[in-house]
């Protein structure tokens, strides 16, 4: 799908020149361009032009969530049918974890999630995987950071439609294998439940859910539904269901570093033991393999042996 450009306004004074040949330059494959323009020239229309021009999908870096915040209420204003996307730091809060070795004083980690930055995030992680062209991404510099193997994000779609043979089991697996949560409560973001031959999903990165509905091991129908009030939007005929989380990995790869961490874990307490650090060794000791054992608990690393000094 082409970009599509909507304004009741028209580029007017230098715009027009600005535009063409940023354009051109682009074509050329020149790789850095400047816009020059005080404030309030209208360089976010200008450049809005250019990519409904170019049709290129976009990544604009901004300089804080504020700036990002509002460039993304313009870009999505600018372009109503095409999929922008908000890509920050989703921490409104955060504490990394401390140990202070003189006093014993284990300082847990805190931290605040934004979910609905969460959402967005999770969304443009979506859009760009999903193949249209049409994305711009808004961000800002402080996001630039690592997200988890995008080759690992896209084994863990899930594509569904009507009439696919699958049977409820293995649907139900493939969900929890991307990091959904079964519930028969609160029907959150992120989370399925089981009705019978029906199963309800609501996508981590969306605000509609779908309803799908089996006849034995075959797919009858796909609904969207609203997940207040249930009641139906639209049919599909078929959907791609993405991950719940930007961190999705196989459990292959996390078995290997479970073995790397036990190996490393074992050098630095040998040499912690040998310079007469006992204290350190045993909280370090304990805090690792309590982490191991909470990710054997999640299923992911069954077969892996406990490491024991």
């Amino acid at each position: 799908m082409k970009f599509i450009l909507t304004s009741e306004y028209k580029p007017t004074g230098d715009q027009p020149k600005a535009i063409k040949q940023l354009v051109e330059s682009l074509d050329q494959g020149e790789k850095s361009q400047v816009l020059l323009g005080v404030t309030g020239s209208g360089k976010t229309f200008t450049i809005a032009n250019v990519i409904a021009q170019v049709n290129r999908p976009v990544l604009l870096l901004s300089h804080n969530k504020t700036l990002a915040a509002q460039l993304y209420g313009e870009f999505k204003q600018f372009f109503p049918d095409n999929a922008i996307e908000y890509f920050v730091s989703y921490y409104d809060y955060y504490q990394p974890e401390a140990y202070l070795p003189t006093t014993d004083t284990y300082i847990e980690k805190d931290l605040a999630i934004n979910d609905e930055i969460e959402k967005l995030r999770l969304s443009a992680s979506s859009a760009l995987l999903s193949g249209r062209r049409d994305v711009i991404v808004i961000s800002s510099v402080s996001s630039i950071y690592g997200i988890g193997n995008p080759k690992d994000f896209k084994k863990n779609v899930i594509p569904l439609k009507v009439g696919q043979i699958i049977s409820r089991n293995q649907l139900l697996y493939s969900f929890v294998d991307s990091l959904y949560s079964r519930t028969e409560a609160d029907f959150n973001r992120g989370n399925f439940r089981v009705k019978g031959d029906t199963v309800d999903i609501f996508p981590a990165y969306g605000d509609t859910a779908f309803k799908i509905s089996m006849w034995g091991d075959e797919i009858e129908s796909i609904e969207s539904f609203e997940p207040d009030s249930g009641s139906i939007i639209e049919p599909y005929e078929e959907i791609n269901i993405y991950p719940a989380n930007l961190f999705i990995t196989s459990k292959d790869k996390i078995k290997d570093a479970i073995v790397m961490i036990q190996d490393d874990l074992r050098k630095r307490l040998d040499y912690l033991t040998e310079n007469g650090n006992h204290l350190v060794a045993k909280r370090l000791e304990d805090r690792v393999t309590y982490d191991m054992e909470m990710m054997k608990e999640l299923g992911y690393c069954s077969g892996i042996e406990n490491y024991s000094r």
